[in-house]
C-alpha cells in the first residue's frame, strides 16, 4: 500500500488571538510543524501544541521564520545567511525546551513563510539553514519544498531530507509556489485540491498555472491550518486518499 504523510502549520496563536483550529487539525493530520516565537506563537501556545499533539500521537516539528509577527513571517527581512542560521537555532532551541516541558521531541525543521520561500532559491541561505539544524543535532530531519535549494542543499550535507508539496498552494513551472499576492495562489475548493494530489500521486507530475505539468518528488502533503477551510481541507484529503488505497502515516517512526 502506499503511503504519505499529511502536515500543517500549527501553534500560529499569540497570547489571546487564535490562529486556526489546532486541536481539530491534530486529528487529522501526522506530523505538526510548530510556530517557534518568530511569526507566530509564545510559550504557552508552543506548549498547548506540542502537548496536543502527544496526546494525538503526531509527529512534530519546528516552523522557524522571520520575526515579523505583523507580516506573519511572510515578508523578506534583510539578514546574512549567518544571521538567518542562528535566528533558525534560536527558535528550534526554544521549541525543544518547551517540548521537553511537554513530554515530546522536536523530529524535524521546516522554514516558515517567506523564509522558506527564499530558501527554496537561495542556496547560501539554503546551507545556513542546513548548517544549524545539523549542529543542534544530526538526528533532526529537514523538511524541504520538493525540488528547492534547501533541499539540495540538504542532501548535500548528508542530512535526513524529506520532500513536501502542497495541497492548496498553485504552481509554477519553476517548481515553486505561485507567489500570495496572485488570485490564483491558494487552492480553496477541497474537492479540487484532493482531485490533484490524486492525480499526483498516480502520474508524479504537478500541474502549475502557466504550462504543463512538472515531475516532482513527495513524501508529505502540506495542508496550511490558518485558513478558514483548513479543517474541511485537510479531512476531505485525508478522507479521499485513504478512500483510493493510501495511507496516511508521518515520515518518521513514533
Amino acid at each position: 500500500m502506499r503511503s504519505i504523510d499529511l502536515n500543517s502549520d500549527l501553534g500560529e496563536s499569540y497570547g489571546p488571538w487564535p490562529m486556526g483550529d489546532d486541536a481539530a487539525m491534530l486529528s487529522i493530520v501526522t506530523s505538526a510543524n510548530v510556530a517557534c516565537g518568530g511569526h507566530a506563537s509564545d510559550p504557552e501556545t508552543m506548549f498547548r501544541t506540542l502537548t496536543l499533539a502527544r496526546d494525538r500521537g503526531v509527529i512534530v516539528g519546528a516552523h522557524p521564520g522571520y520575526a515579523d509577527r505583523e507580516g506573519f513571517g511572510r515578508r523578506i527581512i534583510p539578514m546574512t545567511p549567518a544571521e538567518i542560521g542562528r535566528m533558525v537555532a534560536a527558535q528550534i532551541g526554544a521549541l525543544q525546551a518547551v517540548a521537553a516541558l511537554a513530554g515530546t521531541t522536536v523530529r524535524y525543521v521546516k522554514p516558515h513563510g517567506a523564509l522558506g520561500n527564499l530558501a527554496a532559491d537561495d542556496r547560501t541561505v539554503a546551507e545556513a539553514i542546513t548548517a544549524a539544524v545539523r549542529a543542534i543535532s544530526p538526528d533532526l530531519v529537514v523538511l524541504a519544498i520538493s525540488g528547492t535549494e534547501l533541499e539540495h542543499a540538504a542532501r548535500a550535507a548528508a542530512a535526513q531530507v524529506v520532500s513536501e508539496i502542497f495541497a492548496d498552494r498553485g504552481y509554477l513551472s519553476t517548481g515553486r509556489l505561485v507567489p500570495r499576492s496572485r488570485p490564483d495562489a491558494m487552492i480553496h475548493d477541497a474537492k479540487a485540491a484532493a482531485d490533484r494530489l490524486l492525480a499526483f500521486l498516480d502520474s508524479g507530475l504537478m500541474p502549475v498555472v502557466d504550462g504543463d505539468p512538472i515531475p516532482l518528488a513527495a513524501q508529505s502533503i502540506c495542508v496550511h491550518g490558518d485558513g478558514p477551510v483548513a479543517v474541511a481541507m485537510a479531512g476531505e484529503i485525508r478522507a479521499r486518499l485513504s478512500a483510493a488505497g493510501v495511507a496516511i502515516a508521518p515520515f518518521l517512526k513514533g
